[in-house]
């Protein structure tokens, strides 16, 4: 058996193995502190009301997904997050391509942006029931908002740290301006985008459990609000886990879109 079957054998047996403490490993530290938190509970050692232990956590989320409350607060949730981080990623992209190639743009607009965005979300929020109530439209608008800002600045720098000098060849190849977009400038911006994508998507999550608590009929954010006001610590608890949860799940999916798309390059990865 030569040297390089050798080693081509021993990275296939190790194959098996990274993948399981790739699942694994992740799992230690959460995993840990339930069991803590649970002895904690079970001892006496946290009052039940001030921390339920995540037995009860687990059983109440299954009360309320049995009763049907927790699928029309996820449904409500997961309405508003979807439209308002299209809205603002859509609107974000136009914006930041059209700033990103034109000066005359980048000086109409982005001025006007960049302050709007040193403004704290959260400050808006008056503004936002005085003009448009506490209906749905309002909330989206407010997702939209959180989530244009991070897909904006990232897709306006991915087209701006684009080599000048291999901008300069497609001129000398005549390449058309369509071909300038989809060979040279979209796959350079395109690690930008994805990490602005990425970003704001976790925003959207974090303004939507503000503006459903601002007044809503629905939602996660609404049904951990109804809680507090009743000392239901449970359910609160229920909806934070929810809020990780999805936020963890649309995160990683991001994620692995942007490992595909990103697979050309070499990259330091640990």
């Amino acid at each position: 058996m030569t040297l390089v079957s050798k080693e081509t054998l021993e990275v296939k047996r190790r194959w098996p193995l990274q993948k399981v403490q790739h699942i694994i490993y992740p799992l230690y530290f959460p995993v840990s502190i339930l069991v803590l938190w649970q002895l904690a509970g079970t001892f006496g050692l946290v009052e039940e009301h001030i921390l339920p232990t995540p037995l009860k956590i687990a059983s109440t989320f299954w009360i309320l997904l049995a009763n049907g409350e927790l699928p029309v607060h996820f449904l409500a949730s997961g309405q508003r997050v979807i439209f308002g981080f299209l809205l603002g990623a859509l609107t974000a992209i136009i914006l930041g391509i059209a700033t990103g190639f034109s000066k005359i743009a980048q000086q109409l607009i982005d001025p006007s942006l960049q302050m709007l965005r040193t403004v704290p979300l959260l400050s808006l929020i008056p503004l936002f029931i005085l003009w448009f109530g506490v209906g749905e439209f309002g909330k989206v608008l407010m997702i939209a908002l959180g989530a244009f800002f991070p897909v904006y600045v990232n897709i306006f720098l991915g087209i701006r740290l684009v080599d000048q000098k291999l901008y300069e060849v497609t001129g000398i190849l005549q390449y058309s301006f369509k071909e300038k977009l989809t060979k040279l400038i979209f796959p350079s911006a395109m690690p930008n985008l994805l990490l602005g994508l990425r970003l704001a998507m976790g925003t959207s999550w974090l303004v939507l459990v503000v503006s459903e608590m601002m007044g809503a009929s629905a939602g996660i954010g609404y049904m951990i609000q109804d809680a507090r006001a009743y000392s239901q610590t449970d359910i609160v608890f229920v909806g934070l886990i929810l809020f990780i949860i999805l936020g963890k799940f649309t995160d990683s999916l991001v994620g692995s879109i942007e490992k595909r798309a990103l697979k050309w390059r070499d990259t330091y990865k640990g």
